[in-house]
């Protein structure tokens, strides 16, 4: 798996890298280079990308379409099991690489980089470090190759991801567990073939009393309810799982009795990474899109470019864009070092929103002057861009900005300062004073 990720990135001869292989891999931090193998897996992302994702992600997030195909493609290169040991099918590769495919595979199908990430980080990452031998060959190996994909059960209608006030039981009977309850805004739930799910199995012991389990879907006493319409990331399917006694092996208790609430929240913590490596990529799209707008819309006479309130707009993006890569990258370089990475700020969960959802999608799309809601941006837009209807309505931020400035340069009054009453003589103009000049 590892070595199919390598080899598109080197060239047909003696391993050597294609030239293309280093164009925009630059960064604003120079000084801070990734290894040469992760630069040729940023590449080999990328190209995927740009051939494979780009061309049908508007169309697979419009019809609410999951990109089977692409997924296994992805899985192929091992994209789908990045960090899980070639011993069960992975490409064994460490978090910084994961990262870095997840934020590449974003910034071609905001969908896709979710699907990537949540059977990386939130289904193979629990039970490749709590499952038994057993259970890694069963739920993890056929997981890897782009036929199926898992999902992760935790958040409930009434709990949202507090998984210490979990409602939905799981009870012993001969052989089996019983599950009943309601897990809601399940990622891949309609594609999924195996699920985490989270249960109480004794309630009087409150977080001690929650386990977790593996239950392969379909399978009878297990529902789906319906498609959530979102604002974007369509294409990866949100839904509830309904269960009504479903009924599952006794051997499909992940961990030990007790440990579901240890394992929620350190795969929640794995997941942070991913989810912003995710973000990163959605924003990196705005950037594109509103650099090359910026380049090739004329206004006044000259680019967007040229105007000095876009090009603030633009370095903002810029820097918070990379200021927020370099702490996901230390994120999972500390976990890579087995290192406590939840302290980083991206751990937290706060950067990853600044930068994706908020900073360069926002002022992305004010600059572009609404092309994400008449349908001309990539991806058919980026997520969160409905907020965006009052600050763009009737004209951009910055022109806004400037209306309160006119009639107070119209009224201006020059002071009776003596300096006025110089008078400045030059060999190539007719002398005038300086109330005149100024003026």
């Amino acid at each position: 798996m590892a070595a199919a990720l390598l080899a598109r990135a080197w060239g047909p001869s003696r391993g050597a890298l294609r030239p293309r292989a280093w164009r925009r891999l630059h960064t604003i931090y120079q000084s801070v280079e990734l290894p040469e193998t992760h630069q040729m897996l940023r590449q080999t992302c990328r190209e995927f990308a740009e051939k494979e994702l780009v061309p049908i992600a508007a169309q697979v997030d419009k019809e609410h379409c999951f990109p089977t195909a692409q997924v296994k493609k992805m899985g192929e290169l091992g994209l789908l099991a990045m960090d899980v040991p070639e011993e069960f099918s992975g490409a064994g590769l460490d978090y910084l690489a994961y990262a870095i495919a997840v934020e590449e595979i974003s910034r071609g199908c905001a969908s896709t980089g979710v699907i990537m990430s949540v059977n990386n980080s939130l289904y193979l990452g629990p039970i490749l470090k709590f499952g038994s031998k057993e259970q890694k060959q069963q739920w993890i190996t056929p997981f890897t190759g782009g036929d199926k994909i898992g999902c992760f059960a935790l958040s409930e209608p009434g709990n949202g991801s507090d998984a210490g006030a979990t409602s939905t039981t799981a009870r012993a009977e001969g052989d089996s567990w019983v599950l009943n309850g309601t897990k809601a805004w399940i990622t891949n739930s309609w594609e999924a073939s195996a699920a985490v799910v989270f249960a109480s199995t004794d309630r009087s012991l409150q977080n001690k009393g929650i386990s977790a389990f593996l239950v392969p879907m379909p399978t009878p006493g297990l529902t789906l309810g319906k498609k959530e319409d979102k604002l974007g990331i369509r294409a990866s399917s949100t839904a509830n799982l309904i269960f009504e006694d479903c009924r599952i092996p006794k051997d499909s208790l992940l961990g030990e009795p007790g440990m579901g609430f240890k394992i929620a929240m350190q795969t929640l913590d794995m997941g942070r990474i991913g989810i912003a490596s995710q973000a990163l990529g959605i924003a990196q799209a705005a950037l594109d899109c509103a650099v090359n707008y910026a380049e090739n819309r004329r206004a006044f006479g000259a680019p967007l470019t040229k105007l000095q309130s876009i090009q603030f707009k633009l370095a903002d993006m810029a820097l918070a864009l990379e200021s927020s890569r370099l702490l996901t990258w230390r994120a999972a370089m500390l976990k890579d070092n087995k290192k406590p990475f939840t302290k980083v700020p991206v751990g937290k969960g706060s950067p990853e929103a600044r930068p994706g959802a908020l900073v360069c999608p926002g002022r992305s799309l004010a600059g572009v002057l609404l092309r994400g809601p008449v349908g001309l941006l990539p991806q058919g837009g980026f997520p969160g861009r409905a907020p965006l209807k009052g600050p763009v309505l009737a004209a951009p931020p910055e022109v806004k900005s400037l209306t309160p400035l006119s009639p107070v340069l119209r009224k201006r009054q020059w002071p009776s300062w003596p300096h006025r009453r110089l008078r400045l003589r030059s060999p190539t103009r007719p002398s005038r004073s300086w109330a005149a000049w100024a003026t």
